[in-house]
């Protein structure tokens, strides 16, 4: 691919848009950013908060911890947070700087503060609204669509940002649908590496050490460790192991960030960490390790597009076939082996559930790049699920298509019943 192509700049905007750095679950650092910039308008500590979340909204804030709170959850942790110790101009690391007189600061105003949480409607699956209160003057903010897309400010009546919300259109953020598998393999393979390594270095160095943090520590259900207790210490089962730790720290407090994919910290860690654990191993050149991490992400990001940022779904699955892709690269894969490693992939694990973050997900993290490198030894062993065999059909786009059909219309009526079940409806 040419460096004047349309598409070659648009893979590299996009790598720039999602590999994002965040502090903690990236649903309640959304929440928290929008009540920092509502108190940051507002301009006074609030005396009453009232905060409108879409389902799924509430589903991925109820159960996983917020960094910095001395682990605090739920969504009035997450807005409390973002009120009492935000900065909103750092975005998805608005509480990356916390000090322990905020965190008591925090206590204190959960504890003695008005806070009303409202399951709002409005027919788009990622919907935040923080209106704050202050005697008889308030301010509002709404983020939709995407974690940092804030489409109303609005103070005592006056109007001072405003986005129409077109559905569940992502506005600002480069077309998705220029993604396919036969054009990322040609950028994979021709991209200048210079163009792309300072937004995979970033990659690198944070999802590491969070990996590596969730093996050292001790967080939620350390499926990291159990993994390595269980399965020994091969490549393989280092791959899974260091994808579940960094999630086991991340959806339980650690403190240390992390570079997302697809909006979310657990899909960034499945689709770099394994790739890194297996580009060590395999002793490859610096240049084939970026080239391999490129196509993980970018193979992620195509499956989840068309499926939304948030789903009954498990994002998990997309990222850790991408992983799969990216392996399979590693190893010497041909562009025919990474799309069937694909395929393989998604046929095994589509139907994980996201029921909300949480301890569990470093769980399905490890089963979901199992899957990634199943789907890869299977091909090389001459092995594959045909066209046919349940949602798999000839040719990968068609059944990336199918998956996402699943993910954004089959499971709606899922993910309902998944919220209910988690608020007790």
């Amino acid at each position: 691919m040419e460096k004047d192509n349309v598409k070659y700049n648009a893979y590299i905007q996009i790598l720039k848009e999602e590999l994002l750095p965040a502090m903690g679950c990236t649903e309640p650092i959304a929440l928290a950013y929008g009540a920092a910039l509502a108190r940051k308008v507002l301009g006074d500590l609030p005396d009453r908060v009232v905060i409108g979340a879409s389902g799924s909204i509430i589903k991925n804030v109820k159960s996983v911890i917020v960094p910095n709170t001395d682990h605090l959850k739920g969504i009035p942790a997450a807005a409390t947070a973002g009120i009492v110790a935000g900065d909103p101009d750092k975005e998805l690391e608005v509480i990356a700087q916390v000090t322990p007189e905020q965190i008591a600061q925090m206590k204190e105003f959960i504890g003695n503060t008005d806070i009303e949480v409202e399951h709002v409607d409005n027919g788009i699956t990622f919907d935040i609204i923080v209106t704050l209160y202050k005697g008889s003057s308030y301010a509002k903010v709404r983020i939709a669509n995407y974690h940092t897309n804030v489409v109303l400010v609005e103070k005592d009546g006056e109007v001072l940002k405003q986005i129409e919300v077109a559905g569940e259109d992502e506005e600002g953020l480069t077309d998705r649908s220029l993604l396919n598998m036969e054009d990322i393999w040609d950028f994979i393979n021709t991209v200048d590496i210079a163009d792309i390594k300072e937004v995979l270095d970033r990659q690198i160095s944070y999802n590491m050490a969070i990996a590596e943090e969730g093996i050292k520590g001790n967080y939620g259900a350390n499926i990291g460790k159990v993994l390595l207790d269980m399965s020994g210490n091969d490549v393989r089962t280092r791959a899974k192991a260091m994808a579940a730790a960094g999630s086991d720290a991340r959806m339980n407090g650690c403190e240390l960030p992390v570079i997302i994919n697809s909006g979310s910290g657990n899909q960034g860690i499945t689709a770099s960490v394994p790739v890194l654990v297996y580009a060590e191993e395999l002793k490859v050149t610096e240049e084939k390790k970026y080239r391999a991490l490129a196509l993980s992400n970018l193979t992620a990001i195509h499956q989840k597009t068309p499926i939304g940022r948030l789903s009954a779904y498990c994002g998990a699955v997309s990222a850790g076939a991408g992983a799969g892709a990216g392996i399979a690269y590693l190893c010497g894969g041909s562009y025919k082996e990474i799309v069937h490693t694909v395929v393989n992939a998604l046929a095994i694990v589509s139907g994980i559930v996201c029921d909300g973050a949480k301890a569990s997900c470093a769980a399905k993290i490890a089963s979901a790049v199992d899957a990634g490198i199943l789907g890869y030894n299977m091909y090389i062993r001459g092995q594959q699920f045909y066209g046919g065999d349940g949602i798999v059909t000839k040719g990968v786009e068609e059944t990336l298509k199918n998956v996402g059909r699943l993910g954004k219309e089959g499971m709606k009526e899922t993910n309902e019943e998944i919220i209910k079940i988690m608020i007790g409806d």
